[in-house]
């Protein structure tokens, strides 16, 4: 129930934004006052309005949403030596990357995991899971640490976000010109839209969706490299190389996720999701980044 109620708060916001965007900007309908053709620059301010506005509500409430999706636990005053180790280990990181001090958080999930999410570098927020406190050494968990750091100086989710937005500004645009056409010319539409545009529309948005991911998790993949190569600056290569050594004996034992789908991409290790087919892959395969950081030895 509680995905459910930050699906449709979420899907609220962007609806609520979007439609005062688009007054503001005087766009109204997309198609041309006769009614037979688009205008392609209100098209395309439409689907820029709310392709955005979904990324960035996204964005925004990362955090809220992370925190709620994994029931993480915000740590306000340490209670035990091993919180109080955590809060020490990340303001020095963060020090270290030259960003502000990030909320920290541990959640309740038993494989090893972490991520980093927020709005901006400095109001972010880093968060471990219960499994990885137990089964990591203070060593392995230190790089952890510093490649969820490495995400929040790199910019990633902001870049994400962006990537994202414009993703789905093409996808809505080009949707509704094959929508359109098809309507036009197979079902002889002459004036405003029938059915078959709704349904054509929808269609084509599923597929090119699908297809525009790849390009979404190509760059998920790159972000991955990077905050790796991060975490060995921050922490040490060899402490990066046996932090990633662990989360892949992991994978092997196929110990099983908690976190929701849409908190994978920010987490250190995609898990079985790193065995579908690498187009559509937030993460690069374990194997590969071992010995992308082994390389630089």
């Amino acid at each position: 129930m509680l995905r459910i109620g930050l699906f449709l708060l979420t899907n609220f916001a962007v609806i609520l934004i979007a439609s005062i965007t688009l007054n503001l900007l005087g766009v109204g309908s997309y198609l041309e006052s006769s009614g037979s053709g688009l205008n392609l620059t209100n098209l395309l301010v439409f689907c820029a309005v709310f392709g955005f506005s979904g990324s960035l509500v996204s964005l925004f409430l990362s955090k809220f949403m992370a925190k709620m999706g994994t029931r993480t636990q915000v740590i306000e005053r340490p209670r035990t030596p091993e919180e109080t180790w955590l809060m020490n280990t990340v303001a020095e990181l963060s020090d270290k990357a030259g960003i502000k001090m990030p909320e920290v958080g541990i959640f309740p999930a038993r494989e090893s995991n972490a991520f980093a999410t927020g709005w901006n570098k400095n109001a972010a927020l880093v968060a471990v899971s219960a499994g990885l406190m137990e089964r990591m050494n203070r060593d392995e968990v230190r790089a952890v640490l510093a490649h969820e750091i490495g995400h929040v100086a790199n910019g990633d989710m902001v870049t994400l976000s962006l990537i994202q937005g414009v993703i789905n500004t093409f996808v809505m645009f080009f949707a509704r010109i094959i929508g359109h056409t098809v309507d036009r010319v197979v079902f002889k539409n002459e004036e405003g839209h029938g059915i078959g545009f709704y349904v054509v529309t929808f269609v084509s948005e599923i597929l090119l969706a699908i297809l525009a991911s790849m390009i979404v998790m190509k760059f998920s993949r790159y972000r991955e490299f990077r905050a790796d190569e991060a975490g060995a600056e921050l922490a040490g290569r060899g402490a990066m190389i046996n932090a990633l050594q662990r989360l892949q004996m992991e994978v092997d034992a196929q110990v099983p996720s908690s976190m929701p789908d849409s908190i994978y991409a920010f987490g250190i290790s995609g898990g079985f999701k790193q065995r579908m087919s690498k187009l559509f892959s937030s993460h690069p395969p374990l194997q590969e980044r071992i010995a992308a950081l082994q390389a630089k030895n």
